[in-house]
């Protein structure tokens, strides 16, 4: 249990600030600047995001071939990376600097798949990565109203990222190097969900061959909820104040609290489940009532009045307690249930890379269309994103629950003939 405690810990803090290099930008309006008379925030944020998409597509190969014992040197070096580029954001005069985030981007991709490494393949890894989890649930907050809070004490938009960069520098290196002192999974964790193994590319292409369908589904609603969390994160303080709110430095962190508390133990809760199968299924069914969380949301907030706050608590419930899920229980206990030879951050992976490539996508069609983004009515737009998003995501889980209990049926029970010994 001291070790269970100490990952969590380590995991959850090292990931946590990390997102001090990711997010706090996003605060900011950087309405004084435009380019070709667009706001420069949407190019900004397409800039990261596309290194961040990159970076997953390269983490495909490099997560799933990382020997452990260089894991935690990869973060550092990585964050090292990520904050240079922050530095050179505020030197590079705009809209040049955008090349300096997306170099930030495609540091910080590769962060969570060597986190991930030191939790997976454990009986705890549900509860363990749940912590993990509960971290950029919190983070996206919290790193935010740090951003903020530098911008009102007088910091300029364009050096506020690396100022909250050097913040949670020691933090950081301190959660790193905690993980370098998890030890390995042990027996009884390897009998109860396989062993994890690096895999060579024959290796990737066989294991994705042999469940493309099923894997394809997952990996469409996956891409849904992606799209839809990043235009949540991203632009929070747009959405929020088109609820009426107002979007002060702690009303981004209050609201995640929520979202995590319920997410960590929804999805935590998995690891009681010990049977490997069920546990499948149950986090399918967590994904269900996700969605189904949303439109709850949707339906209150035009019928009953719903307060702004407890509108973005509900959608961010439900839009993580399915992002959550294929973090901590999918992907995990389809490996052991399959018994087949992989790791989590290759799936994980294969997954992001899609997701976040459909929310670039998405952004570059929002910059060839152009317009000020303060003419964007971003309520009604997240609104009917959230619609198609339940409706499709709900399709998805059908098929997929359909596809895994015909390709994996539960164990038959052998019947002894009557007298037999």
């Amino acid at each position: 249990m001291f070790w269970a405690v100490w990952a969590v810990v380590a995991a959850f803090g090292t990931y946590f600030c990390m997102y001090a290099f990711r997010k706090p930008f996003t605060a900011a309006s950087f309405a004084d600047v435009s380019v070709l008379g667009e706001s420069l925030k949407p190019l900004l944020i397409v800039a990261q995001v596309f290194g961040y998409m990159v970076s997953k597509f390269i983490g495909i190969r490099v997560i799933a071939e990382m020997p452990p014992q260089r894991r935690a040197r990869g973060i550092l070096l990585l964050i090292a990376v990520a904050q240079f580029a922050l530095v050179l954001f505020g030197l590079v005069p705009p809209p040049w600097n955008a090349a300096c985030l997306f170099l930030n981007g495609l540091a910080l991709g590769m962060v969570f798949g060597l986190v991930l490494g030191f939790l997976e393949g454990r009986q705890l890894t549900e509860a363990l990565t749940a912590g993990l989890c509960a971290s950029f649930i919190l983070a996206d907050g919290v790193t935010k109203s740090v951003g903020a809070w530098l911008l009102a004490r007088g910091v300029s938009e364009f050096w506020m990222p690396a100022a909250a960069g050097m913040l949670f520098l020691a933090p950081l290196a301190l959660g790193t190097w905690m993980l370098s002192r998890v030890p390995p999974p042990n027996s009884d964790d390897i009998a109860a969900r396989t062993a994890r193994a690096q895999l060579t590319r024959a290796d990737r292409w066989s294991l994705l061959s042999r469940y493309a369908l099923g894997l394809t589904v997952l990996v469409t609603m996956y891409l849904l909820v992606t799209i839809l969390r990043s235009v949540r994160a991203d632009f929070a303080p747009e959405i929020w104040r088109g609820l009426g709110e107002r979007a002060q430095p702690g009303t981004f962190t209050w609201s995640e609290i929520w979202v995590a508390v319920g997410v960590l133990v929804a999805n935590g809760c998995a690891v009681l489940i010990r049977e490997n199968r069920q546990a499948f299924f149950a986090a399918m069914a967590t994904c269900g009532l996700g969605f189904v969380l949303i439109a709850a949301a949707l339906v209150g907030r035009h019928v009953s009045g719903l307060s702004g706050f407890a509108f973005m608590v509900l959608i961010g419930l439900g839009l993580y307690l399915p992002y959550v899920a294929f973090h901590t229980t999918i992907f995990e206990r389809l490996l052991a249930m399959t018994r087949e030879r992989g790791n989590i951050g290759f799936l994980m992976y294969v997954a992001d890379s899609v997701g976040y490539l459909g929310y670039v996508a998405v952004m570059l069609l929002r910059l060839v269309r152009g317009g000020s983004i303060g003419d964007v009515d971003f309520v009604r737009l997240f609104e009917l994103a959230c619609w198609l998003t339940c409706g499709l995501s709900l399709i998805c889980i059908a098929l997929s629950w359909r596809y895994f209990a015909v390709r994996c049926p539960a164990p038959t029970l052998a019947v002894v003939p009557e007298g037999a010994t």
